[in-house]
């Protein structure tokens, strides 16, 4: 395993610094062997925590729980939060009496620039739809909608929004669940993905199911689906997670994240099975990778994110149970760096949940349970050639 230093607000991997020293090429004279070829410091990404993103919010507003961050086409971050996550005492303005100045809930999306600029925010009950009962999921497609997503019990469908949050349409309805084989309702989806050139959604579905489905993006008609190992998904019961047992050979819950490449590999956590899955996008099964796989509670891969240089060579990896971010070399899966770790400061993480990373390789989180915040990690070394 790769060690992690920290100095001065920075994270460098024990790789990476070793590197660094082997690379000077004067050192190598002076006791008389070849000089080794430098490597740049552009092999491995590393951090530093901004603890001034984003900006205060206005109106006295406070964010609840982060169920889900992504950043659109623009640079843009987007976040849905669950304001029915807040106590009495952080809303505590709008009681009746009120209890103390602060808080106001944000509303539940909210859009922020790259410097922590709110930009827009909207969400909630309206016209037309029911909105789900606990927010879960976000992602905005290039064509300028926004789903949203939900996980309490009758959270079975995505709902799709314009930048404004003008309600378009929805999959599946706020209902009762049909199972991981039905094609037409959803099981408390956790995430989405976009494919841009098919047109098509993919939806981790989640915390009632055990499966990746596909819908066209525009109509809302189903295509595919699938399980673990690209198997048609079950809804037998499963016996809890146990690292010493035979692996499952189905997902467990939630199926948390999905995520696809630029060239085609679709990418899948399956949280409590301490794993990621790797598919084509036909839902053949390519290859698996598992991660601290004795971690219980959890699990321990939550999200996951596309490095964003030309070959997308890392994927970094949430994992909300051991508070800590993993990047990952993409070709293999082995772990190459990791920063975080449990704590309440700047640059820690309690449950860190949700994750996504902009065109200059910064990187936003977003935590559940009592932590509810986000934060912003700035790229430090020259990662994006």
């Amino acid at each position: 395993m790769t060690r992690t230093l920290h100095r001065a607000g920075s994270i460098f991997t024990g790789r990476f610094v070793k590197i660094l020293f082997l690379c000077v090429a004067a050192v190598a004279v002076l006791i008389g062997v070849p000089a080794l070829p430098c490597a740049t410091a552009g092999e491995i990404p590393t951090f530093t925590v901004d603890a001034s993103w984003p900006k205060p919010l206005p109106n006295n507003w406070i964010l609840g729980q982060v169920g889900g961050i992504t950043v659109d086409w623009q640079g843009h971050i987007w976040v849905t939060h669950r304001p029915r996550s807040l106590t009495d005492d952080e809303k505590g303005a709008t009681l009746n009496p009120p209890r103390s100045k602060c808080c106001v809930p944000a509303p539940p999306v909210l859009e922020f620039d790259v410097d922590g600029n709110l930009l827009r925010s909207w969400g909630g009950p309206g016209e037309g739809y029911e909105w789900v009962g606990r927010e879960h999921g976000i992602e905005v497609d290039e064509r300028g909608f926004v789903w949203i997503g939900g996980n309490a019990d009758n959270d079975n469908a995505i709902l799709k929004f314009t930048l404004d949050g003008k309600f378009v349409s929805q999959i599946g309805k706020i209902a009762p669940s049909n199972g991981s084989n039905d094609t037409t309702q959803l099981g408390k989806p956790a995430e989405t993905a976009i494919d841009k050139e098919a047109n098509e959604i993919y939806v981790a579905d989640g915390y009632g199911n055990h499966r990746v489905i596909v819908f066209d993006a525009a109509t809302g008609a189903y295509k595919r689906h699938w399980g673990a190992y690209g198997n048609a998904p079950s809804d037998d019961k499963q016996a809890a997670y146990d690292p010493k047992a035979p692996v499952s050979t189905q997902f467990g819950n939630p199926v948390h994240c999905v995520k696809i490449a630029d060239d085609g590999l679709v990418y899948v956590c399956d949280r409590i099975n301490d794993r990621i899955q790797v598919f084509k996008k036909d839902g053949s099964f390519v290859k698996e990778w598992f991660y601290e796989k004795t971690t219980l509670g959890n699990g321990a891969v939550w999200d996951l994110a596309l490095w964003p240089d030309p070959k997308q060579t890392y994927l970094l990896s949430a994992d909300g149970e051991n508070n800590e971010i993993r990047i990952l070399k993409r070709e293999d899966g082995s772990v190459v760096g990791r920063f975080g770790g449990g704590g309440r400061n700047a640059g820690q993480f309690h449950w860190v949940h949700t994750m996504a990373v902009d065109k200059q390789g910064n990187v936003y989180t977003g935590e559940v349970d009592n932590a509810k915040r986000i934060q912003k990690f700035k790229l430090t070394s020259d990662a994006l050639r």
